[in-house]
């Protein structure tokens, strides 16, 4: 593994050979039966657990998180997740029986089988759970990987490699490649081979990965962020609604693609639920003492956009209610938990991922402005709607153009590894977690097999005279019958 001091051509270089180690491990692993894949990522996961303390300290020394984010937010997610699959994966990689239709002496099937090595390319916004989720994903699903974490995360990245060096005795050691570095050495893991490609992180690099891949046809899957809305109806338990909303923007000092970007609410609760949401506001601590409710600000990048974003709406007519300053956290400069109000979709913060702690406030009409304007985005991640009654709940449930929705919640359905998650429109292709992640890190198979003792088909060269006659009468009879 490439360490973080190595120059950008010594980085570039040392994916070939990842890409090599990799592909040298994936015979002897694709080949393991499930069930003992399943067992080595259980000890994968007792391994993490016994580097806890490790693991949380180096992501908090590079993010600037709290460390009870890293245990609750990455940790005990990844867990869950090696565990459900650990559960569940053999049963959802067995060849599938499917009905052959008017071929009754055939018998037909699905076979879910591993693409090879699957490239990871991961963020730095949660470090560890945004590796370990498709690193271990694609181990389930009997691939090997080379993964290159963000160039501000690199040695959590590192420390996943070890893990997974270390797990069972090192009996795979070589199943999980890590090479570090920037842009370039991502370019060069996309462009190396790997026989597919995941992608988490921003609309434009995930286009420009897309564009790489495209050259070889490699597959993509790509998570790219979101402008995740929240919408309090009239009939919403306000306090609830207030702190789903408070936790749903500022975890993570708001650097998540699932945070609570924009709030609208019905105008009959809009003061009730801005009095609380400010009012908890000002109760949070900000800071990296094992008190804080909240962290720093990552890089002073990524704060450059959330102050701009914050600079463009106070222009545009927007009040703070709470918040709004610069401070340090930790030494790291960052933002305050800011409460904006007067809002609307002319500014940034509405319609741009801000990814930073900045909880705008809409007042709309009613349930079907509040949905309008939530749709009035190109992301569509995941969305959270707070009310009680379930005919209009269900009404904007199927209405948002969302990947996810919670229901009287944010930002909960990814800790549920059955469910599938994933973004339409501008937040991503594809999905992770769930039957349907596992077998996005698979090639589908099909597989016809004859099981009569015919010598030839009816359909086979040359044609018997009478088989259009015959057919034209068997279709007027079956399909008659059937759909008429």
């Amino acid at each position: 593994m490439t360490p973080p001091s190595a120059g950008p051509a010594a980085e570039v270089a040392e994916v070939a050979g990842a890409l090599e180690r990799a592909r040298g491990a994936f015979p002897a692993w694709s080949g393991l039966d499930p069930s003992a894949r399943s067992r080595h990522m259980l000890a994968v996961r007792s391994r993490l657990l016994e580097r806890l303390d490790d693991v949380v300290e180096t992501i908090v020394a590079e993010t600037g998180k709290i460390a009870t984010e890293v245990v609750v937010n990455e940790v005990l997610v990844t867990c869950e997740l090696i565990g459900w699959y650990a559960k569940h994966a053999p049963g959802l990689l067995r060849p599938e029986r499917v009905s052959p239709g008017l071929l009754r002496h055939k018998t037909a099937e699905k076979r879910y089988e591993p693409y090879g090595v699957i490239g990871v390319i991961s963020p730095w916004n949660y470090p560890l759970v945004l590796s370990m989720g498709p690193v271990v994903t694609a181990l389930f699903a009997g691939n090997t990987v080379v993964l290159k974490p963000s160039e501000i995360t690199p040695k959590v990245g590192l420390l996943v490699g070890e893990i997974f060096a270390e797990a069972g005795s090192g009996s795979h050691p070589a199943i999980v490649q890590v090479v570090t570095g920037s842009g370039p050495v991502g370019e060069a893991l996309v462009r190396s081979g790997v026989d597919k490609i995941v992608f988490t992180g921003s609309v434009r690099t995930g286009k420009a990965v897309m564009r790489a891949a495209a050259d070889a046809l490699t597959p993509v899957l790509l998570e790219l962020g979101g402008k995740d809305p929240l919408i309090v109806c009239s009939d919403a338990d306000i306090g609830r609604a207030a702190r789903g909303a408070v936790w749903g923007a500022f975890t993570n000092c708001g650097q998540t693609c699932m945070a609570t970007e924009r709030v609208y609410v019905v105008e009959s609760v809009y003061d009730d639920f801005v009095a609380q949401v400010v009012e908890l506001t000002g109760r949070l601590n900000q800071g990296s003492g094992a008190d804080a409710d909240l962290g720093a600000v990552t890089h002073e990048g990524q704060l450059r956009v959330i102050e701009a974003h914050l600079a463009d709406a106070l222009e545009r007519g927007a009040k703070v209610a709470a918040g709004g300053r610069r401070v340090d956290v930790g030494g790291r400069p960052s933002l305050e938990p800011t409460v904006l109000l007067d809002v609307d979709h002319t500014m940034a913060v509405m319609r741009e991922e801000t990814f930073g702690p900045i909880l705008p406030v809409m007042r709309v009409r009613d349930e079907d402005e509040a949905l309008a304007l939530a749709n009035d985005s190109p992301y569509g991640l995941n969305a959270s709607v707070f009310g009680r009654d379930k005919a209009k709940l269900e009404k904007l449930v199927a209405g948002l153009a969302s990947g996810n929705v919670c229901v009287n919640d944010v930002m909960v359905s990814y800790a549920i590894p059955g469910l599938p998650f994933g973004g339409v429109k501008s937040s991503g292709l594809g999905r992770s977690h769930g039957p349907e992640g596992l077998r996005e890190m698979t090639q589908v198979k099909s597989v016809a097999t004859d099981r009569s003792r015919l010598r030839r088909e009816p359909q086979w060269l040359p044609l018997p005279s009478q088989l259009g006659r015959m057919a034209r009468m068997a279709m007027r009879v079956l399909y008659h019958r059937r759909y008429t």
